[in-house]
């Protein structure tokens, strides 16, 4: 069963995220993903080109355990840069519909002044939740 979108009752909708998230089944915790490739090395400095690389690398650990993006129930972002990802919307927006279609999980960001790598200007972490006869044992 894939997460389903919690919406209390008289709120005005979200735009691009959901308020909360419920679903059952095993959790996946996604440890934070920057935009590096697979062999860790960077192919851009732009901030839509690394978030763009972040979101594949979650949704490549999600696959890996037998999961897909609609499992995703929350995305936690560490931006650097608030006026890149602020400037940047309707290109946000594109980049995150290619990777992740139009599926919107709770999402929370956080403007930090530096990540651990320092060409990274984005980190994404992510939890999801399988259903019990996704991917690998345990």
């Amino acid at each position: 069963m894939p997460v389903i979108s919690v919406q209390p009752e008289g709120w005005a909708p979200p735009k691009g995220y959901a308020n909360g998230m419920v679903g059952e089944g095993r959790i996946l915790c996604v440890g934070g993903q920057i935009g590096w490739t697979a062999d860790k090395i960077f192919e851009t400095d732009d901030f839509i080109g690394q978030m763009t690389q972040a979101l594949r690398n979650v949704v490549a650990v999600v696959e890996a355990a037998g999961g897909g993006v609609e499992d995703i129930a929350r995305l936690t972002w560490f931006v650097t840069d608030k006026q890149a990802y602020l400037a940047n919307q309707r290109d946000v927006g594109a980049a995150y519909r290619e990777v992740m279609g139009y599926h919107f999980p709770a999402m929370t960001m956080v403007v930090v002044s530096a990540l651990v790598e320092d060409r990274a200007l984005v980190e994404i972490e992510a939890t999801a939740v399988l259903s019990a006869e996704a991917g690998i044992d345990v």
